[in-house]
């Protein structure tokens, strides 16, 4: 007579199935299993009770979790795999081609593990591949990074200090919503509770953060990446409007969110924005956009454009003025 799985070996895919999806859910757990939500509850107990740690978390993020410390077996990758590790690495931290990086050490670690078959071709592009860094890339502290994380995924307001670009050091409440990687740079996304507003901060420059007793409700349907988007391109210092004589649909592609909000104008289209740097808004952003402008607002902007053209129109004369051919 054929008989189902013994609840010994449900209770083992129950915890493969916990080791490759923490959080997961009874009723989400009973489904991949098979059997009832009640049945699913006394699989974990069964690895409750085997003495493995599994930490039941409640709410809209809850589920089941492995404790820390559990003892599991090794990890093991594909060739596919580890390549694509090797190069995600090497992609968002270039210095790790250096064995003496902390992440080139761990990376180094992490090769040596791997069987010969899986690790010679992940051991051949690290070792071979030349990268080089990304100017505006920021490596935060990884203590500072895994205290705002944990204050996000605890719901608890922090105390950071946070360095300014001139480097005056200042004090600041936040509700830490969520932590947003944005080409190479960390943000805190979060509501300030001096400045009563949302605010965005760069990771590398908050000092300290000090997780408070103080719980908070994040707003509902949250996209971290959007508002960071959204809050980059506003609130700066030099308010700028520039029309492009041409339609928004053609426009839009070449325009980057920091660079403000892109809006319709019969035939044109109309962007609005701010910023702390005139100079880099004109000759990294608009200068890369393929369109006729104008700069209708903004007197900072319009002097980094007026200079901007000044140097190209130099460059386009024969000889610089007092230069002879040849000098």
């Amino acid at each position: 007579m054929r008989t189902g799985p013994s609840p010994t070996a449900r209770a083992l895919r129950t915890l493969k199935i916990l080791q490759a999806r923490p959080g997961v859910t009874a009723d989400h757990l009973a489904a991949r299993l098979g059997v009832t939500e009640r049945a699913a509850r006394r699989y974990v107990g069964i690895l409750r009770e085997a003495g493995i740690l599994i930490k039941s978390v409640r709410g809209p993020y809850g589920g089941y979790r492995l404790g820390r410390g559990t003892r599991l077996p090794p990890v093991v990758f594909t060739q596919e795999q580890a390549l694509n590790l090797v190069m995600a690495v090497l992609d968002g931290q270039p210095t790790a081609i250096d064995a003496d990086d902390p992440i080139g050490s761990a990376l180094t670690k992490v090769i040596r593990a791997l069987p010969e078959s899986v690790g010679r071709q992940a051991a051949a592009l690290w070792a071979y591949v030349s990268a080089t860094t990304d100017r505006r890339s920021a490596r935060p502290a990884p203590a500072t990074t895994s205290a705002l994380v944990a204050a996000v995924a605890d719901r608890r307001r922090v105390l950071v200090t946070y360095s300014g670009e001139s480097g005056e050091e200042r004090d600041a409440e936040v509700d830490p919503w969520a932590v947003v990687v944005r080409y190479g740079r960390w943000y805190l996304l979060g509501h300030s509770h001096r400045a009563g507003a949302i605010r965005t901060y760069r990771i590398d420059r908050i000092r300290v953060a000090r997780q408070l007793p103080h719980s908070y409700t994040p707003p509902d349907a949250l996209d971290p990446v959007a508002m960071l988007e959204e809050k980059l391109g506003t609130g700066w210092e030099y308010p700028t409007r520039v029309v492009f004589h041409a339609p928004r649909a053609q426009v839009a592609p070449w325009i980057r969110p920091p660079m403000g909000r892109l809006e319709r104008d019969g035939d044109r289209c109309v962007l609005v924005g701010s910023t702390r740097n005139p100079m880099m808004y004109a000759q990294e952003w608009l200068a890369a956009v393929p369109f006729d402008f104008s700069v209708e607002e903004g007197p900072e902007l319009r002097a980094a454009v007026a200079t901007l053209a000044a140097r190209f129109s130099t460059a386009l004369s024969p000889s610089r003025p007092g230069t002879q051919p040849g000098d």
